[in-house]
């Protein structure tokens, strides 16, 4: 069986844009790297039901600066771009799709805002609404310059939690049908912990949150009724005795709700954590990515397999996933993806 997958990627050296990849899951390797759309440093990207790919885009005008997201129909190779939402400044970090809602949400790191937009039946997109963080800085100086969502994505109970890594916070919105956002609650976390990504699980109600500057993962659990997040564990993700720099990035939470993966851009490894049955986690195992800055990494459809793709070494690594212990098993190492910084399961 053949599976696909999108990788989003910087164009800074080798990479022109959007790649797709190929898992043959009986040969057990990686196999056809293939651009699929051009654009400038594609660090993220979502696709729809509908097959349209809503991928970050960045491009100089006149030598200004212009960031923002491009509508891309997926339904042949190469992909048709059929809309460019870009404005001044830098483009987002974060997008995804929210089919129940038939929305797309953005996440800007370097602005500080989160956009709304509605799908429109043709693939395109119509912004209904945009919040921006404000609040106190944390101490690290990546967190100097201000707000920085880096990420905003649905909760099981279909409200919008916006991880913000300047500002130490993540906070939660419940969303009209217009599209509209309305602040439930804000959580903060100590100076310096930087929310990158947060992954929820509906069975127990616990929430993990990855804290990029500190290495951290925690452990939270969600009120519904109040929208509320609380601290109940953080441990590091990355060995004790690791004294060099290290930024947590993605993490992934297996369908099962049993193991939590993250991502080390430093340590270059992954990290996996079991879930016990009070929620909190135990590390079982820290494994290679075999390359440098592991930024992004997926499952595929099964979970038997786990892709992870390295920015700076231009290559992406398969794992084999075993289920009953949550273990990976390092498979292949040297498939060439430029640049890689997102890995899409192909729908």
């Amino acid at each position: 069986m053949t599976e696909k997958f999108l990788v989003g990627t910087y164009t800074k050296q080798q990479s022109k844009g959007v790649y797709q990849i190929e898992l043959n899951t009986e040969k057990k390797e990686l196999q056809n790297a293939e651009l699929v759309a051009k654009a400038g440093s594609p660090t993220y990207l979502a696709e729809s039901d509908t097959h349209h790919v809503y991928a970050i885009d960045k491009q100089s005008v006149n030598d200004q600066v212009k960031g923002g997201i491009i509508a891309l129909d997926a339904a042949n190779t190469p992909f048709n771009q059929v809309q460019s939402l870009l404005e001044d400044g830098s483009s987002p970090a974060y997008v995804t799709v929210d089919e129940k809602h038939q929305n797309v949400y953005t996440a800007n790191y370097h602005s500080g805002d989160v956009i709304i937009y509605s799908m429109n039946e043709d693939g395109t997109l119509t912004e209904t609404d945009r919040i921006h963080d404000d609040g106190e800085v944390g101490p690290r100086p990546e967190q100097a310059s201000g707000a920085h969502p880096h990420y905003a994505d649905l909760t099981y109970d279909n409200r919008l939690v916006v991880c913000d890594l300047g500002l130490d916070k993540v906070y939660i919105y419940n969303l009209s049908t217009a599209g509209k956002l309305s602040l439930v609650s804000e959580s903060s976390y100590n100076p310096g912990f930087g929310p990158r990504h947060i992954k929820f699980v509906e069975k127990t109600g616990k929430a993990y949150l990855v804290g990029e500057l500190a290495s951290e993962l925690a452990v939270l659990n969600y009120n519904e009724e109040t929208g509320e997040l609380e601290t109940q564990q953080i441990v590091s993700t990355i060995p004790e005795d690791w004294n060099e720099h290290n930024g947590a990035a993605a993490i992934r939470v297996s369908a099962d709700g049993k193991f939590v993966y993250v991502s080390n851009r430093g340590n270059d490894s992954i990290a996996v954590f079991a879930i016990q049955a009070d929620g909190n986690v135990k590390l079982v195992q820290v494994i290679s990515t075999e390359g440098e800055f592991p930024r992004d990494f997926n499952f595929n459809k099964t979970e038997d397999f786990l892709v992870v793709v390295n920015q700076n070494t231009n290559n992406a690594t398969l794992y084999e996933r075993d289920a009953a212990t949550g273990l990976l098993t390092m498979l292949q190492k040297d498939f060439e993806v430029p640049e890689g910084t997102c890995v899409a399961l192909r729908k």
